[in-house]
């Protein structure tokens, strides 16, 4: 399905994160998701972990973070960090689609800065409304995408709808089929 970047590519883009982290931080983005403790929440593409702490932190012991992601590096990076602050919550998954997750499994879904890039975007957003459960929550930002046009792709395959706008993120609830 996507191609995962070179691994140059990819180290990259990491470094550059972590300045972008500086400036605005993860978890003030995560707050405008209305994550609690005891969420099961999936960060699709999550390269290289930006948000694994602060969600780890929101959740708390009792809730699970899933960490997906098509790049090996990634993946590494996310463990490397699991090991290092010795998180007991976090799981990855190296896929470029499919999460293995049960159905109806995951209170929210973070879908950051990744949308742009997949070549199959509606299959990604089916195996997300698969694995949400009732009201779930989509949280979706894409700096590469203009406003209309993130609502006209989320919501056009009727699988979910707009919630609402915050200051980062748009939310959109699991669409009952």
């Amino acid at each position: 399905m996507d191609n995962p970047e070179s691994n140059f590519g990819f180290k990259f883009m990491s470094f550059g994160y972590v300045f972008r982290d500086l400036f605005s931080p993860r978890m003030n983005i995560l707050k405008e998701v209305g994550i609690k403790a005891g969420f099961h929440i999936l960060d699709y593409g999550c390269g290289p972990g930006s948000y694994i702490l602060a969600a780890a932190e929101l959740v708390g012991k009792s809730g699970i973070i899933y960490a997906l992601d098509i790049h090996p590096i990634a993946i590494q990076m996310v463990q490397d960090i699991v090991a290092k602050r010795r998180l007991t919550n976090v799981e990855t998954i190296c896929s470029d689609c499919k999460t293995g997750l049960s159905d109806s499994s995951l209170d929210a879904v973070l879908l950051y800065d990744i949308f742009h890039k997949l070549s199959d975007p509606n299959g990604v957003l089916k195996e997300i409304q698969r694995v949400l459960k009732p009201n779930g929550i989509l949280s979706f930002s894409d700096h590469h995408m203009k406003e209309n046009e993130i609502v006209s792709k989320i919501t056009k395959s009727e699988l979910f709808s707009l919630s609402k706008k915050g200051k980062k993120t748009f939310s959109f609830l699991k669409a009952e089929i």
